[in-house]
Order: C-alpha cells, then sequence, then structure tokens
C-alpha cells in the first residue's frame, strides 16, 4: 500500500531513494540465497533446476546492478 506522505524526515532519506536503495539490497541478497539453492540442485545433479537458479541469479545481479547505477547518479543531488 503506498503511503500519501513522504517519509523522509524519519529516515534521512527521501522515499524514493530509500525505495531504491532497498531494491538494491534485495537484488543482491537474492542473489546469494540462490547460490545455496543452486548448490542444493548442484548435489542431486538437478541440471533443469541448477539453469533456473542461475538464470534468476543472473537476474538479480543485473538489477542490482541497474539500481546501484542509478543510485549512483541519483543520491548526488
Amino acid at each position: 500500500m503506498a503511503s500519501s506522505t513522504e517519509t523522509g524526515d524519519v529516515t534521512g532519506t527521501r522515499d524514493k531513494d530509500y525505495n531504491l536503495i532497498w531494491y538494491v539490497e534485495a537484488c543482491l541478497n537474492n542473489a546469494l540465497r540462490l547460490e545455496n539453492y543452486i548448490q542444493d540442485a548442484e548435489r542431486t545433479k538437478d541440471t533443469e533446476v541448477v539453469e533456473l537458479f542461475r538464470k534468476a541469479q543472473a537476474d538479480s545481479r543485473k538489477g542490482a546492478e541497474l539500481g546501484k547505477k542509478l543510485l549512483r547518479t541519483r543520491l548526488h543531488d
């Protein structure tokens, strides 16, 4: 549910910037978690699941990189 007021005065960070920081952190956490899932699937030689999780991990890394790129440009203002 979207808030109708800016909460940056509480966090010291504007909501849109906070949301972007959260997104990057979530992508990075997902990439780390997927590494464990990949290892689990590799132990059982389930190549289909390994491929799925590797793709998801690559997507998470890509999301994190895109988010970090935006953060670099936006947090300077």
